[in-house]
């Protein structure tokens, strides 16, 4: 990198140089040639003011001669026809007509022209500067030898390679410096990154000068942060692995052992009842629903976390559903002395249809589950803002405060003798929460302990 920028610097400084060397080299040659020009009509006006037009003009030219030659100059005086009335290099009726000439045109129309060009009679590039006379029709011209700045070059030439190379070490100097500003600060970000060694808490950076030196630092710091969070996540999630495979083997193991047993004692012959036959046939039928209930419960909380199997979206009737759960649940509901009441407006919700049935029957079945003889449940299903808000409220026992933020875990239950008497899981308000989750949804719960519970659930209404 180090090299790579001293490498873009030093191409960059030449071209600046070399382009300053051009604006200098144009601009000086303009001020030159503005400069002659201003010093040849001074020339030119100072002849004719004392030039007799009315006189001898070859003559009072020819005086002049002695002048124009030792600078290599030459005058002309033209016509307004663009003959040549008088000249100091050449005899006049030998020349052609100079009207044609750009400086000549120039002076007639606008009062002065010039034009540099290679002068055929000369055989060098001259300067031809021509104004018309203030005191006659004539038009008088200056004609110099003029080589623009390549005169001065020679001069110029050691004096713009000292300041140049001057100005090429200074800025060479300048930038080594600035590039080792700059690589510095990344170095030292490499070596704290590579003395980690895991520990992300330890990298600490000093400022910068530079801000986005700054900001590399700040987002590496947020990045390290960023992977402890996501490790400490990860082991979180190994150890929530590990209690749920324990929970879950042993939730299995218990329905296993009763099976295994009455299984045992019935292969044995020890039972000759037949209604204890029946019994027991009716105890290892029940723990094998249970098991079974278990295991689905286990594969659709795993399907909603992994969102492997593809799931069918079709439009739910809420209403429709909601009496097909209740009629479900009825028996239990009796049993209990408990009263449900539905109050559902007629909506429709792009879902899985087996996984709203999922999230309705565990949470009014929970509500129906844990709750006195003569107690109420209330089913509120309304649409607001394009998403279904569904409220199921109870009077039973409610919720401990401390346990509110647990009942959402795997097969953590609030009352484990109860619970394990009224049967179930422990995955249903798990699987809620899953649900929900899977469509981007919210839930929340408020209970106070002997006064019941309330659980809000907002879905949106479309599929996402």
């Amino acid at each position: 990198m180090r090299r790579a920028l001293l490498k873009k610097f030093a191409l960059v400084l030449l071209a600046a140089l070399f382009l300053n060397s051009l604006i200098f080299y144009g601009a000086s040659s303009r001020s030159i040639l503005n400069s002659t020009r201003e010093d040849m009509l001074y020339i030119l006006e100072s002849a004719d003011s004392l030039l007799e037009y009315g006189g001898d003009l070859n003559g009072q030219v020819a005086r002049l001669e002695l002048v124009t030659d030792r600078y290599d100059s030459r005058l002309t005086v033209i016509a307004a026809d663009g003959s040549v009335a008088a000249d100091t290099g050449a005899v006049a009726a030998s020349l052609d007509n100079h009207l044609d000439r750009e400086e000549v045109e120039a002076a007639l129309k606008g009062g002065s022209g010039y034009a540099i060009r290679r002068s055929a009679t000369l055989g060098r590039t001259m300067l031809y500067v021509a104004m018309r006379s203030a005191h006659s029709d004539n038009v008088l011209r200056l004609a110099v030898p003029y080589s623009g700045m390549r005169e001065y070059l020679p001069l110029l030439f050691p004096a713009a390679m000292g300041s140049f190379m001057l100005a090429l070490a200074c800025s060479i100097a300048a930038t080594e410096r600035f590039v080792s500003s700059v690589t510095r600060p990344l170095r030292v970000i490499s070596r704290e990154m590579l003395k980690v060694r895991g520990d992300y808490r330890s990298l600490k950076f000093e400022p910068s000068p530079y801000p986005e030196i700054n900001v590399i630092a700040d987002t590496t710091m947020e990045m390290s942060r960023d992977v402890e969070e996501y490790l400490a996540r990860i082991e979180k999630e190994k150890q929530i692995r590990q209690e749920f495979f324990s929970n879950a083997s042993h939730e299995l193991k218990t329905p296993i052992t009763s099976i295994q047993g009455y299984a045992e004692l019935l292969e044995g012959g020890l039972i000759r009842d037949e209604n204890m036959q029946r019994d027991f046939a009716g105890r290892i039928k029940k723990e094998a629903v249970r098991m079974t209930g278990l295991i689905n419960d286990i594969l659709m909380i795993s399907r909603l976390e992994t969102k492997e199997a593809e799931v069918v979206m079709t439009d739910v009737r809420i209403s429709v559903l909601l009496e097909e759960i209740v009629g479900s649940l009825k028996p239990q509901a009796a049993a209990g002395q408990v009263f449900i009441h539905i109050d559902c407006q007629p909506l429709m919700i792009r879902a899985n249809a087996q996984h709203m049935r999922e999230l309705f029957t565990n949470l009014i079945g929970n509500a129906v589950k844990y709750n006195r003889p003569g107690g109420q449940v209330w089913v509120n299903v309304r649409e607001a803002d394009h998403q279904m808000v569904a409220r199921v409220r109870d009077n039973g026992v409610g919720i401990p405060e401390d346990s509110l933020d647990r009942i959402f875990e795997r097969f953590y239950r609030v009352d484990k003798g109860r619970s394990r008497k009224q049967g179930g899981t422990g995955l249903g308000l798990s699987i809620v929460k899953h649900i929900v989750g899977y469509y981007h949804g919210t839930i929340r719960v408020e209970s106070k302990l002997d006064e019941g519970s309330e659980f809000v659930v907002i879905l949106p209404m479309d599929e996402t």
